[in-house]
C-alpha cells in the first residue's frame, strides 16, 4: 500500500491546544494501526517544546490520505496552522 507523509505546524501559541487534545489525537492514531508508520512531534529549537506534526500513513490513495489526515482530532480543534500531505517513498530503514 502506498505511503503518505503528513506535515502539520501548528499556530502560534498552540502549545495548551495541543496538550488539551493530546490523548483525543494518540487514540485517533491507535484506531489506525498498524497503517501509521512513524509519527510524532516537530520540535522548537530548544529541543522540547513541539512545534508541529510529522505522520506517515499508509492509505490506498493521496485523496484517502488526506481524508484520513482530516480527521484528526488536532485538525478539528484548530490546531493547525499549515499542513501538507504527499507521497512518500521510504528508503532508508535501520
Amino acid at each position: 500500500m502506498p505511503l503518505y507523509v503528513f506535515h502539520g505546524l501548528d499556530k502560534p501559541g498552540a502549545l495548551e491546544l495541543r496538550k488539551a487534545t493530546r490523548q483525543t489525537h494518540l487514540d485517533w492514531l491507535a484506531s489506525l494501526s498498524p497503517r501509521v508508520k512513524i509519527g510524532g512531534p516537530m520540535l522548537a529549537e530548544d529541543g522540547a517544546t513541539p512545534v508541529g506534526s510529522m505522520l506517515v500513513l499508509e492509505a490506498d490513495s493521496l485523496e484517502a490520505a488526506k481524508a484520513e489526515y482530516a480527521r484528526d482530532p488536532y485538525n478539528a480543534a484548530g490546531l493547525w496552522q499549515t499542513t501538507s500531505v504527499r507521497p512518500f517513498n521510504w528508503l532508508v530503514k535501520q
